[in-house]
């Protein structure tokens, strides 16, 4: 009787244990949490790091953009400053040339003048430096038998080719005129536009009358 209730008690431990036992496998089968979260993490890393690559490719490309559209704005301002000093060098050269080319056809001219016609313009310009003369009196003097006796295409040439203040002139023969004869200012002005005078056009001598003092 003691042996069997033995028995008895061995089963119920034995199938209590194999109740523990399967309860246990199969809460493990039923709870496959480690396996799925690991497995979640590992899918999320993949796709990091595909984010990731993703944008070093975006910024890589957006460098290269960058780098490109320097340089070529780079060699554009290059191409635009090499047209400029080429535009600059050879409007110089040609300014040159052109003057050159004037200065040669001045030379030219100046070589083809008759030496008479360049003495009746030196002529001239000393009569307009040192007697204050106009240019009509200077043209008479040239001209006249009892002056220079120049042909009058000589004198004509020295008219047409002097350069000088003819109103200055006006106003020192009315100097002269007012300091050593004591002449008006009326018969002043009537001297120098005379063509027994001065020969002064009228408003040279009217210059030198509004300037007398």
């Amino acid at each position: 009787m003691a042996l069997v209730k033995k028995n008895g008690k061995a089963k119920k431990w034995l199938y209590s244990a194999l109740a523990c036992f399967a309860i246990m496998i199969i809460a493990v089968i039923a709870d496959p949490g480690t396996e799925t979260e690991t497995a979640s993490e590992k899918d999320t890393g993949v796709k990091t790091e595909a984010i990731s690559k993703a944008v070093d490719e975006a910024n890589t490309q957006k460098a290269l953009q960058t780098s490109k559209e320097a340089a070529e704005q780079e060699a554009k301002k290059a191409d635009e400053q090499k047209a400029k000093e080429e535009a600059e060098a050879k409007a110089k050269a040609d300014a040159e040339e052109k003057a050159k080319a004037e200065a040669e056809a001045k030379q030219a001219k100046e070589d083809a003048v008759p030496r008479e016609y360049k003495s009746a313009l030196k002529k001239a310009e000393s009569y307009a430096e040192t007697m204050s003369m106009s240019k009509a009196g200077i043209y008479d003097q040239l001209t006249s038998e009892y002056g220079e006796n120049f042909p009058p295409e000589a004198a004509k040439y020295a008219i047409d080719n002097i350069v000088f203040d003819w109103k200055e002139n006006a106003l020192k023969k009315a100097k002269s005129y007012a300091e050593s004869m004591n002449m008006s200012d009326s018969a002043i002005y009537d001297q120098l536009i005379s063509d027994y005078g001065e020969k002064f056009t009228k408003e040279e001598a009217k210059y030198a009358i509004d300037h007398l003092e």
